[in-house]
């Protein structure tokens, strides 16, 4: 008997290290293909026993693409030509680099697109979420929201192709039928109401100390160089290649699969690299940049006014019924004005990001937040007691499960890439969540303390300017409205 449970202790130590092994694509910011969050509140990601989820809005950065021309590609290209221009040995680590080309082969298709790893995130979510939540019967259809890119288009068209079965409703084109809803980035008629409000505020630019990341980066990069160069001999790395190469990790990930730039660093220079990607987007797009929280409110605003009235409820004069599941798609710098607009992941011991000493115990983590398909969900749970002990059965009456009873009680649960992370000051609810009507007020005095849409952001004297999100129950100006799913022959 010791001997078996001494050989169960060394098979669990063994199987926890193998879990606790460093992964860099845990740390490759918004190049990381999609991953869970872990835990950072030690809230379990399961729905608490007696609750249901029957409404949710997740707002989604696309799935995985390819690099940006002119930006990305051109490092790589320039990368290329250093290491194919020169006579030298490598070794170690970067005995594959005389062999290593590009992962871009159709330079006119590839760039900025979704790469065949994207398109799967996409629908693994749509199959997770159908399965999570039961929200959408066989043969429903679903209507989701799309900023206008091609690549966002096609991760709503992906998750689509997952969250609704096709099957048997192909010849019958009213049912089973996707709806994307695609919003025209913010300009001077959209402003508020749109999944790129930034470019509707003429001030968010103003708030941009993003360039603390690169300042970061001159800390650690020359470094680097110097520690890789000693695995070269004939050529000479400078701090501007290192910065592609840690890119490589992820993207080539994504691409083709191929790893070979994750194993070149070590952890400590991963850690580095993540955090200044931290900074990039914190002092960007999140709580940083003082217009952030503006930019992001009109979004949970709305989102929670329609919690508030609940599933299955329509709008007087409306144009869109909206489904219980809300789902809008987006870039990576839309994402961090809702952490921004919610006031999450922004305590104060830990905030704000320094520029220079990275602080272990933050909670803002471009990986866990901004990675490829990285999103925000707000669930509403309906809860009641859970199911007793022992429960009896009349022939011919289904017994209601536990959170669909008559009276149940609302609550809402906020989750960062699946991880749950608390409402502020609002946790007295089943699993840490915070009951509704407290959220809608903790929502509105947020709003008092961010401010509207058009003040902040110098509208005031533009006629047409908004600071309301009403997409999801009416059409915009210039939105297109297509079903991306295959009609019949």
């Amino acid at each position: 008997m010791r001997r078996a449970l001494l050989l169960a202790f060394i098979q669990t130590a063994l199987y926890s290290s193998v879990l606790a092994k460093f992964n860099p694509l845990h740390h490759s910011g918004p190049a990381a293909p999609y991953f869970n969050a872990p835990p950072q509140f030690g809230i379990s990601d399961e729905t608490p026993p007696g609750c249901v989820v029957d409404q949710a809005a997740y707002i989604v950065r696309h799935g995985a693409r390819y690099p940006e021309p002119g930006g990305s590609v051109d490092g790589w290209e320039s990368l290329f030509a250093k290491f194919q221009s020169s006579d030298y040995t490598a070794s170690g680590s970067l005995a594959f680099m005389p062999s290593w080309t590009p992962a871009i082969d159709a330079m006119a298709n590839e760039p900025l697109y979704l790469t065949t790893a994207g398109a799967m995130e996409a629908f693994n979510l749509g199959v997770e979420l159908r399965q999570r939540y039961g929200l959408t019967q066989g043969g429903d259809n679903l209507t989701v929201w799309s900023a206008s890119q091609q690549r966002v288009e096609d991760t709503a068209s992906y998750f689509l192709d997952g969250y609704l079965s096709q099957g048997n409703f192909l010849l019958n084109k009213t049912l089973n039928r996707g709806t994307i809803v695609t919003l025209p980035d913010s300009v001077n008629f959209t402003f508020a109401n749109s999944l790129t409000p930034g470019n509707g505020c003429p001030l968010y630019p103003t708030g941009d100390k993003s360039a603390l990341a690169n300042t970061f980066r001159a800390s650690y990069q020359p470094a680097i160089a110097q520690r890789l160069n000693t695995m070269l001999d004939g050529l000479e790395l400078n701090v501007t290649d290192i910065g592609p190469m840690m890119d490589l990790c992820g993207f080539q990930t994504v691409i083709n699969g191929n790893k070979e730039f994750c194993g070149i660093f070590t952890d400590d220079e991963w850690l580095d690299y993540e955090y200044a990607d931290d900074l990039n987007y914190y002092y960007g797009s999140g709580p940083g940049n003082p217009f952030s929280a503006v930019v992001g409110f009109p979004y949970v605003k709305a989102v929670t006014d329609l919690l508030v009235v609940g599933p299955n409820k329509t709008t007087n004069g409306s144009t869109i019924i909206p489904p219980n599941l809300l789902m809008s798609f987006t870039h990576d710098n839309n994402i961090p004005p809702i952490v921004s607009a919610l006031g999450i992941w922004n305590e104060s011991t830990v905030s704000p990001l320094s520029p220079t000493t990275p602080n272990t115990q933050r909670h803002f983590r471009s990986s866990f937040l901004v990675n490829f398909l990285g999103h925000i969900a707000i669930e509403r749970l309906s809860c009641d007691q859970p199911l007793p002990f022992s429960v009896k059965h009349v022939a011919g009456q289904i017994v209601p499960r536990p959170g669909k009873s008559s009276d149940t009680k609302q609550y809402v649960r906020i989750r960062i890439n699946d991880a749950p992370v608390p409402v502020p000051g609002c946790t007295s609810g089943p699993g840490s969540t915070c009951p509704l009507s407290d959220f809608a007020d903790y929502v509105t005095e947020r709003g008092k303390t961010i401010g509207n849409f058009v003040d902040v952001c110098g509208l005031k004297n533009v006629s047409n300017a908004t600071s309301s999100v009403t997409f999801f129950t009416d059409f915009p100006p210039n939105s297109t409205v297509f079903t991306p799913l295959p009609e019949a022959m």
